[in-house]
């Protein structure tokens, strides 16, 4: 496994979360991946918890695409520039329904181990999200 590959693996990871691949996940995600993300009330591990997160992201904005702009790697870690868009349907992360667009900017850095994601870090524009949902208006 090279650069290109663990570089296809993360960008196929966004697909394969909106679609909530098992499949996907069962070939390209370790049993002991974690998702490190601060903005989350709940943990992301293995399998079940990519499973969960998808059921809370895709509830919340069921028309979401993740359109990827940058894909750089180095010594086994990926990093992933790319948009959160879609429209605020259902309740969201204790938020009730807006109908309105979400448009917000993420980066998300992975490391992988031969060729499957083991970690992946997330950092988000929490407050350009959280004023789209109406939650502030700093």
């Amino acid at each position: 496994m090279g650069r290109e590959h663990d570089k296809q693996v993360a960008r196929e990871y966004f697909d394969a979360f909106i679609r909530g691949d098992r499949d996907w996940w069962q070939r390209n995600v370790r049993p002991d991946f974690r998702r490190h993300d601060p903005g989350l009330p709940y943990e992301v591990v293995g399998i079940e918890g990519l499973q969960h997160h998808h059921d809370v992201l895709l509830a919340g904005v069921p028309d979401l695409n993740l359109p990827i702009h940058d894909v750089m790697e180095d010594d086994g870690k990926v990093l992933v520039r790319l948009r959160f868009r879609g429209t605020h349907t259902g309740e969201f992360l204790g938020h009730a329904p807006t109908g309105g667009a979400i448009d917000v900017e993420v980066f998300d850095l992975f490391r992988l181990e031969g060729g499957q994601l083991v970690e992946h870090w997330a950092m988000v524009d929490s407050l350009s999200l959280l004023k789209q949902l109406g939650a502030t208006s700093i």
